[in-house]
């Protein structure tokens, strides 16, 4: 533990732990966070459900970031790597947890992803 640089990636490692930990604790807001059974199998699915919801969200929002950087990109902007390394994909100002979702649109397949940064 006395070396520095081992000391400040465990920091950075558990930063980034309580980071997700925060973010699923905001995304389960029903019943305060309490899973509402005893039962271990339905504590189970709960976790699992949750865990998935928190990968979609994360899904989409690195989504639109990528699309905003491709985009500035090619606007001319300079993307630095020290800058996108500050970026988070848990962010909650994008998510509405009690907001207006229409269920219209479900039939048009979405575009395919492409990941690459150019």
């Amino acid at each position: 533990m006395s070396d520095p640089a081992l000391r400040d990636q465990i920091q950075k490692a558990t930063n980034k732990a309580e980071s997700y930990n925060g973010f699923t604790k905001w995304l389960h807001f029903g019943n305060a966070g309490w899973l509402a059974s005893r039962d271990p199998e339905l504590q189970d699915r709960a976790v699992k459900f949750l865990n998935l919801l928190a990968a979609s969200v994360v899904f989409s929002t690195t989504i639109d970031m990528t699309t905003v950087l491709s985009q500035m990109a090619r606007e001319g902007w300079t993307l630095q790597a020290a800058d996108l390394a500050v970026l988070s994909p848990y962010r909650r100002e994008n998510v509405l947890r009690f907001g207006d979702y229409t269920t219209d649109q479900l039939h048009i397949p979405p575009p395919a992803y492409n990941p690459a940064l150019s």
